[in-house]
This record gives structure tokens, sequence and C-alpha cells, in this order.
């Protein structure tokens, strides 16, 4: 029974080592390289994740990313070039501000089209309701 105990203490620690390697931040030569890296990381959303971005994501495939991206960064590639990547990999979607194309142009609209719709429901639902109260006032008063 102690040899389990001792078993699965070991397999538990060597599972909380492992994680904590692994989620270790790269080493940069630069400081400007983390910078790059930070800003890289923060501006690419995780695909599996509920609008996430690749930073501030613990899912598998985030880490991955994020290893992917060091190691662009490592072989020379640009911001640029490595935005390219993970467009053409992952689709617009991987992108917290996508261009103002054909097929985004939805998630560009839609947010300015709520917003008018919606001001122009409180617009006439404050006008309705001064009308009424103004029209109750007037009764009331006669």
């Amino acid at each position: 029974m102690q040899n389990k105990i001792r078993i699965y203490a070991a397999l538990v620690w060597l599972l909380l080592a492992v994680q904590a390697v692994a989620q270790e931040p790269p080493a940069f030569d630069t400081p400007e390289q983390e910078e790059r890296y930070k800003n890289l990381t923060t501006e690419l959303r995780c695909a599996v994740c509920q609008n996430q971005n690749l930073a501030d994501s613990d899912a598998p495939l985030a880490l991955d990313l994020r290893q992917e991206i060091y190691d662009m960064m490592q072989a020379g590639q640009s911001d640029d070039q490595i935005k390219t990547f993970m467009v053409e990999r992952y689709g617009d979607f991987v992108l917290y501000r996508p261009p103002l194309q054909g097929n985004t142009l939805a998630l560009w609209i839609i947010p300015g089209v709520l917003l008018a719709g919606g001001a122009v429901v409180v617009f006439f639902t404050v006008r309705n309701r001064n009308r009424k109260l103004a029209a109750q006032h007037k009764e009331g008063s006669s």
C-alpha cells in the first residue's frame, strides 16, 4: 500500500513539473523580442477558446501556437509573416482585428447596425413614454 501511494505521489509530482515547464515563457535575446512576442500572443485569438487570446489561454493548442510563434520569431520571420501563417491555418477568426474584406464585412457592420437599431428603439420608446406622460398630465390638470 505504501508503495502505491509513493508511486501515485511521484506521478502527480511529475505531471505538475511537466505542466510547469510547459508553461514557462520562452527565453529571449532582447527585450524587444520579448515585447514582440507579447504583442503577437495578445493580438492573436486562441482557435479553440471562447474569445481568449493566445497569451491568456491554457489550452494545449494555445501552448503549441505560442511555441510556434516563438520558433518563427527565432527563424527571423516578421510579425506580418507570422500573422499571415496563422490566418492561412485558422482563418480570419484568429485575428482580434480582422481586415475589412468581403468575408469579414459582417463582423464590421453588424455591431454598428445593432447599435444604431438599439438607439432607434430607445429613441421611440422614450418619445412615446414622454407623450403618454404629457397626455396623462394634461388630463389630470383639466
